[in-house]
């Protein structure tokens, strides 16, 4: 082997190996992204979870679909922090919401500016009985537990990842004391208003949305990693019936 190819082949090396440490590093700065969200969240720091987002970003919660950095702050600031710290960005006492980001599968497209990502969250969240508010349902004394999956997309841009993309999907809900054994359907009820007839919102509503008894796959943006096949799940005949009789119940 001549010593230009021997450089060729060295410099191809260096190549991949610079592309392969790119890639770890991006996945290690997106990973870090979705962490700090979830302790930003926990300390009720809205403000700074908005400023997570890209200029077009999108948040797909509990049904409903806030866009562009308006929307999201709509939902953060004059939705959540309004209702639960009465304006204050920041923790309150008295009022716990805790959200461990758990499980993340984050893979970098070959552009290399858009990830994606797979993560769930359990919440411990509750508000202490001595700052409870009796006159305010939203504010009274209770505690719960919640656990949803994260599919995300995230874009950098001017050299930093950002999230575009949050489709948080709750998974199920439960009282603490109670457990899931008896949560009721719509545990959370969705929103039905859009904006601006809700002044705080979605842009659009999640037609097929779903919380704990029913038990849906929330689709992997990624095929197995094996076989290389879409990862999807056959529903149980029983299910499909149930539902079918539920929607005949209804329409009759």
């Amino acid at each position: 082997m001549s010593d230009a190819d021997r450089i060729a082949k060295l410099e191809q090396t260096v190549s991949k190996l610079a592309s392969r440490l790119q890639r770890r590093e991006d996945e290690l700065d997106v990973r870090k992204l979705q962490h700090l969200y979830g302790y930003l969240i926990d300390k009720c720091l809205y403000n700074e979870t908005v400023d997570l987002f890209t200029e077009d970003g999108e948040v797909r919660f509990f049904g409903g679909i806030w866009r562009g950095k308006e929307g999201i702050r709509r939902l953060y600031v004059e939705r959540f922090q309004k209702r639960f710290t009465h304006g204050t960005n920041g923790p309150i006492d008295g009022f716990l919401l805790d959200h461990p980001q758990l499980q993340d599968i984050v893979d970098i497209d070959p552009d290399g500016v858009t990830a994606h990502a797979r993560a769930r969250s359990m919440m411990q969240a509750g508000r202490h009985k001595d700052y409870a508010d009796p006159a305010n349902p939203m504010l009274g004394a209770r505690q719960w537990w919640e656990g949803g999956i994260y599919e995300n997309t995230y874009r950098k841009v001017d050299g930093v990842w950002r999230i575009q993309i949050l489709n948080y999907m709750p998974q199920w809900h439960a009282d603490f004391d109670t457990g899931w054994a008896n949560t009721p359907a719509q545990y959370v009820p969705f929103p039905k208003i859009t904006y601006p007839q809700d002044p705080t919102g979605p842009d659009a509503l999640i037609e097929d949305h779903w919380l704990w008894p029913t038990h849906r796959l929330v689709p992997f943006h990624m095929p197995h990693p094996v076989t290389g096949k879409p990862i999807v799940a056959e529903r149980w005949q029983g299910d499909i019936e149930r539902e079918r009789a539920a929607r005949e119940a209804v329409s009759a």
